[in-house]
């Protein structure tokens, strides 16, 4: 269920709704596809990867996971070849996370932009939202964390929704409202303690937390 705590109260309406997404275990469930990909860049290497243990950190820009593995040396030439092998072992098998759509949906209802700023190559994120028929405004791709911050102040979001930690630090560093999903890595109190003003246990809470958001918005 969302959290408890009382709602923040948000800025007055000055600017029209926009609201942004992350991708990775917010609107999509890449685990499968992830997964797929790093046992086919295994294979292709010979370097031992345990791909069960990657999709459980999924968040962090895909270079640092592959330091994990390997040699320093070999990161970038790895990154680059694992971004080649994405699309052909990592879109199909994905999924939309329960209440994704209607959250786009919610947000075009009231007269928003819905937005997608992530870690992921921007190419791949457009290819997996494509394939689920998920059409937000814009997609920025290849942010983590506070760099995410940018993107959302340059398309003047007021909210951001995401499951990790580093989201809520993208949010904060935006001046944005941060809400959280458990959907991912990062529990609720994980969440709370990073400085989110919302946890939401997944995206079908969104739209009823939205329209109320947008109301009170709409009221100060």
């Amino acid at each position: 269920m969302a959290s408890t705590a009382p709602r923040p109260h948000p800025a007055p309406r000055t600017a029209p709704l926009t609201v942004g997404f992350d991708l990775d275990m917010t609107l999509i469930d890449s685990r499968p596809g992830i997964a797929a990909a790093y046992r086919a860049l295994s294979a292709e290497t010979g370097v031992h990867i345990d791909d069960a243990l990657v999709v459980s950190r999924i968040g962090p820009p895909l270079e640092e996971e592959l330091a994990h593995w390997f040699p320093a040396a070999e990161v970038a030439a790895a990154g680059d070849r694992y971004r080649e092998l994405y699309p052909d072992h990592a879109i199909a098998p994905t999924t939309a996370l329960a209440g994704a759509r209607d959250s786009v949906a919610a947000v075009r209802a009231l007269g928003g932009r819905a937005i997608v700023v992530t870690a992921k190559y921007e190419p791949n994120a457009k290819l997996h939202l494509a394939h689920l028929g998920i059409e937000p405004d814009a997609v920025v791709g290849w942010l983590w964390a506070e760099a995410k911050g940018e993107a959302l102040r340059e398309h003047g979001a007021q909210v951001y929704v995401g499951d990790h930690t580093g989201d809520v630090r993208g949010a904060r560093a935006a001046g944005a409202l941060s809400v959280a999903v458990t959907t991912g890595p990062c529990d609720a109190q994980e969440l709370r303690a990073a400085g989110a003003d919302v946890v939401l246990d997944d995206l079908t809470e969104f739209p009823a937390w939205l329209r109320a958001f947008e109301a009170d918005r709409a009221a100060a």
